[in-house]
């Protein structure tokens, strides 16, 4: 079983695309076993450097394999490797040996640490001595001869750090037989991060003291006792925190114990079936340690290969949201290992989809505003903001799918899966998916607002297009297209009737004038399914760009009903009958009017519009401020509403002249 999980990782590392790429720079110092480098050895290069420094120094190792301890007791050092499943650093060490002869774990492990600042990337780390040992041996230790036995699955150390403050393990294999494989020590002010690595080992192989995050890496037990372990006993708000991580191991392994105060924060983790039903328990120590603050094990959206244990239910304290626990947060923000960048013009996909975090409601959806201003994601919120933000978390009064609220951040957020592979993102994508099925009313529509339903909020909306972006995602869901393939299969069977019903709604509220299917409103009473008025000057009446989507929507499907059929049929027509001709909506400078712009109708031979609502029953476009009164013309509004409005457009332009004829060949066909 061990050599199997050997192969494995080395084969898929092997064929990964960390590190191959790398750029030397002309600073870096290389070390190269075969000589073609500065040095032959990685400890000669780290003694080469100056005993000081305040930005980082690089060591860039070449691929092979490095029989030697490592000993770095300098600050802002970088250890990169090639390749990390060709570069190897190698040690046999067996701690209860070491002890006997050395008065502390100062040369325990593969690599020892009392430097801050250090960064290993692109490394594996082995201390081979439980996986080369023939068996337990007994041997005398210390000055009386005391004899010990030392197992070939006692304390094995690949990584091992003593006073070191800040510490960074990118895309990094570390491996032993033995316990405490990876033991980053510093109760008092450690903060350790670990990105898309491997660590296997026996008991508590992975045991950090003080603050530490583990993203999108793996872990493989070889025990029977636990697999993880901390130490946060110095400080309450200390805490280990694992993100994205998978475990696998040993039949019956346990996924971990502590014996002194610790706190733990598993967030999208996957389990095998073979992990023991075991939640993280407290081991008593001899002599016994008081636990002050009581059980902190903490999951979220945890599961279980072949079905979950009762204690992956999420259980989050509830003082503590999904979208605060970050980077920063798992370092009482003090620290962050992977900062973004500044330049709002460069935001990257990350960036802005932690933001997204940071806004989802506890019931899924966003809201469209933060503050009485459009929601932006390239902006770094204050820690006041943050505060200020996460009042309006648990009521979620305020989510939305106005303006592109949520099924924007749904879409985007799996794009961000696919890119970066961070189930957290797809986590939060299928959360926002949930919540579009919970604000569906039976009759199939949407409201604006939910669970706000007060005023308008509540009407079923077409309005910019609202309703039909909810139903492209769903749709999108239910056929496993443009990225929702990456979504729990197990939304399809509730995806899909909900189209449905979208469908039904559509259907019954397309306005019907002397026995003719037209257009649709866009706004409808929530139980009469009867147009409706939204805004003063949004009165009931025919849309001409809102039914756009509608009908473009109802186009997507292979095999419409003949009552979809129809109702597409029915919307192009009037878009033909309706039409203006001759005409151009447009902008012009008005330095005597209130808002200095104007918008006005202007002779065009060339050009063909649309009006914005048309009335309900002979079809007239018509207009009205905020006053709520209807007006047979544009200038008879006042100029702040007749120059921030989009009373007239081209919507129905390119579905007429190309969509349609496509749609039209394509059902022909069937």
């Amino acid at each position: 079983m061990k050599k199997l999980y050997i192969n494995i990782i080395l084969l898929a590392l092997a064929t990964c695309c960390f590190g191959n790429g790398y750029a030397q720079k002309d600073k870096d110092i290389v070390v190269a076993s075969d000589g073609s480098g500065d040095f032959k050895t990685i400890q000669d290069a780290i003694n080469s450097l100056p005993d000081s420094a305040k930005a980082q120094r690089v060591i860039f190792i070449k691929k092979g394999i490095y029989k030697e301890k490592i000993f770095i007791e300098k600050n802002f050092v970088t250890l990169k490797g090639e390749d990390v499943a060709q570069t190897q650093i190698i040690a046999s060490e067996a701690r209860d040996i070491f002890k006997c002869s050395h008065p502390d774990d100062w040369g325990v492990a593969t690599i020892n640490l009392k430097g801050s600042d250090i960064i290993l990337e692109n490394l594996t780390v082995l201390n081979t001595y439980g996986f080369n040992a023939k068996g337990d041996i007994t041997i005398s230790c210390g000055a009386d001869s005391e004899t010990k036995i030392v197992h070939t699955t006692g304390h094995q150390m690949a990584l091992r750090s003593f006073n070191t403050t800040r510490l960074i393990v990118r895309n990094c294999v570390l491996r032993a037989l033995g316990g405490d494989t990876v033991s980053p020590w510093n109760v008092d002010n450690g903060m350790f991060y670990f990105s898309g690595c491997t660590m296997e080992g026996g008991v508590d192989f992975y045991c950090p003291r003080g603050w530490a995050l583990a993203e999108n890496c793996l872990f493989i037990c070889h025990s029977k006792e636990a697999s993880i372990w901390h130490d946060g006993s110095k400080y309450k708000s200390s805490k280990t925190v694992l993100i994205n991580c998978t475990f696998k191991g040993d039949d019956g392994f346990k996924l971990g114990r502590y014996h002194r105060d610790a706190q733990f924060y598993l967030i999208n983790c996957t389990f095998p079936q073979n992990m023991a039903d075991t939640d993280i328990y407290q081991k008593m120590a001899n002599p016994p340690n008081v636990i002050q603050w009581g059980k902190r094990v903490y999951y979220y959206n945890c599961h279980r290969i072949g079905g979950d244990y009762s204690w992956h239910k999420n259980n989050l304290p509830d003082s503590l949201g999904i979208n605060e626990i970050t980077p920063a947060w798992a370092y009482d923000y003090k620290w962050n290992p992977r900062p973004e960048p500044k330049d709002v013009g460069s935001k990257s996909t990350t960036f802005i989809a932690d933001n997204m975090l940071l806004y989802q409601r506890k019931n899924g959806g966003w809201p469209k505003h933060f503050e009485e201003l459009k929601v932006d994601y390239t902006r770094q919120l204050t820690d006041t903001e943050k505060i200020e933000l996460r009042k309006g978390y648990e009521d979620s009064f305020d989510a939305t799918i106005d303006n592109d609220a949520t099924t924007k951040e749904i879409r985007y957020l799996i794009k961000a899966y696919h890119q970066t592979k961070n189930k957290k993102y797809l986590a939060a994508a299928e959360k926002g998916i949930n919540y579009l099925l919970t604000a569906q009313y039976p009759s199939g529509g949407w409201p604006q607002f939910y669970p706000d339903f007060s005023s308008y909020r509540s009407e079923i909306t077409y309005n910019d297009n609202a309703m039909i972006n909810a139903l492209n995602v769903l749709e999108d869901v239910a056929e496993r297209i443009n990225g929702f393939e990456a979504v729990n299969a197990s939304f399809i069977p509730e995806c899909a009737p909900a189209v449905k019903k979208g469908i039904g709604c559509i259907l019954k509220t397309q306005v019907i004038q002397a026995g003719k299917p037209t257009v649709w409103c866009a706004q409808y009473d929530a139980k009469t399914l009867q147009p409706a008025k939204a805004r003063a000057y949004e009165l009931p009446s025919l849309s001409g760009e809102e039914s756009v989507g509608i009908v473009e929507f109802l186009m997507r499907f292979k095999n419409p009903s003949k009552d979809m059929a129809a109702s597409v049929e029915g919307a192009v027509e009037w878009f033909k009958k309706v039409k203006i001709t001759g005409y151009k909506f447009v902008e012009i400078e008005a330095p005597n009017e209130q808002t200095g712009r104007d918008k006005v109708i202007l002779p065009d031979s060339s050009s063909t519009i649309w009006a914005r609502f048309y009335d309900l029953d002979n079809n007239e476009p018509f207009f009205c401020g905020r006053d709520g009164i209807r007006k047979k013309t544009l200038a008879e509004i006042e100029n702040e509403r007749r120059a921030g409005y989009q009373w007239y457009g081209t919507w129905p332009q390119q579905l007429i002249d190309k969509e349609y004829v496509e749609w039209k060949n394509r059902f022909a066909m069937r």
